[in-house]
């Protein structure tokens, strides 16, 4: 083997072993560019995640307020029918010792009632 077939034979395994390392260097650089857009992809699906918890948030406090709202004026509104039972328990039989006749004179007056609502 001559010098020259040593120098071309040295040549081509250096021609290799670059295009190797090229490939490879080709590669990592692709593997880094695809992480950096699932890192970006990730944290923008982070924040719209967090945005939308955000946006949970402020829609339970709404309801939570109107659903004081509602409960303050339930309350209410029990207490004037337990106002009204308190004094129909109260009020002394219509008809003393029948009590068919005394419902039936609570329900007509009753009824009366509803009917000038």
């Amino acid at each position: 083997m001559s010098a020259v077939q040593a120098l071309l034979l040295a040549l081509g395994l250096s021609v290799a072993g670059n295009a190797a390392l090229g490939w490879a260097w080709i590669g990592a650089r692709e593997k880094a560019a695809t992480s950096v857009l699932q890192r970006d992809d990730a944290r923008a699906a982070a924040s719209a995640c967090s945005d939308a918890t955000e946006d949970l948030r402020d829609l339970a406090d709404k309801r939570a307020a109107e659903a004081k709202k509602a409960q303050a004026a339930a309350r209410s509104v029990a207490l004037g029918h337990e106002a009204r039972a308190q004094t129909i328990l109260a009020t002394p039989a219509a008809v003393p010792g029948d009590a068919c006749a005394s419902a039936q004179a609570r329900i007509d007056g009753w009824l009366k009632g509803r009917a000038g609502q």
